[in-house]
């Protein structure tokens, strides 16, 4: 279940208007975490657009845990750098976790985690040779996972999940952002973000 840092101290006030916007029922009892009338209260249509956008955002995590299971496993990583690529994929196993309480909430299915081994393939680790080779490899899948949280915040119909989305994307801007500091790189623009 979606859990708010603030569950316990959430006023009536603070769960009805965040950010000035009226919450549905479903949202509200996601934040107060009551998924059970949430999923009451989230039927219909925009609860199945909703899941759907929420599998996407899953495939995403999956890709990403099994991505830094691959950097670790390349012995490519200096001691400090590794440690921060298992603190990384652990934030991934969080939103993982976060993202199937939605699903299961929403009474949805959710999608299937490919092997190791095909996301080896698809991700074309074979071609990563130096440390700097695999930070370049998590920053771009960073970079792609924050664009892929802002560009899905506009598609849910119960604005608790685009909240949820753009909390994943906030952490996804700073695994991106610690990245290209161990690359001794500049940050890009603010604005470079969900273009």
């Amino acid at each position: 279940m979606i859990k708010s840092s603030r569950a316990t101290a959430i006023s009536r006030r603070d769960v009805l208007f965040v950010g000035g916007v009226t919450l549905s029922g479903a949202a509200v009892a996601l934040l107060t975490g009551h998924p059970a009338l949430a999923a009451k209260h989230a039927g219909g249509q925009s609860a199945q657009k909703d899941a759907s956008v929420i599998n996407t955002a899953l495939a995403l995590e999956y890709e990403g845990i099994n991505a830094y299971t691959l950097g670790a496993q390349s012995n490519l990583l200096e001691k400090p750098v590794l440690a921060i690529a298992v603190k990384f994929q652990d934030d991934h196993k969080v939103h993982r976790d976060r993202l199937l309480s939605v699903l299961q909430t929403l009474g949805a299915a959710p999608v299937k985690e490919k092997s190791l081994a095909e996301y080896a393939e698809e991700l074309e680790v074979s071609k990563l040779k130096t440390q700097a080779d695999v930070l370049n490899f998590a920053a771009g899948l960073e970079r792609g996972a924050v664009n892929a949280y802002l560009g899905i915040i506009p598609s849910f119909a119960d604005h608790a999940l685009a909240k949820l989305a753009g909390q994943l994307a906030s952490d996804e801007t700073v695994h991106f952002a610690i990245l290209n500091q161990a690359l001794g790189r500049t940050l890009p623009p603010a604005m470079s973000f969900g273009v």
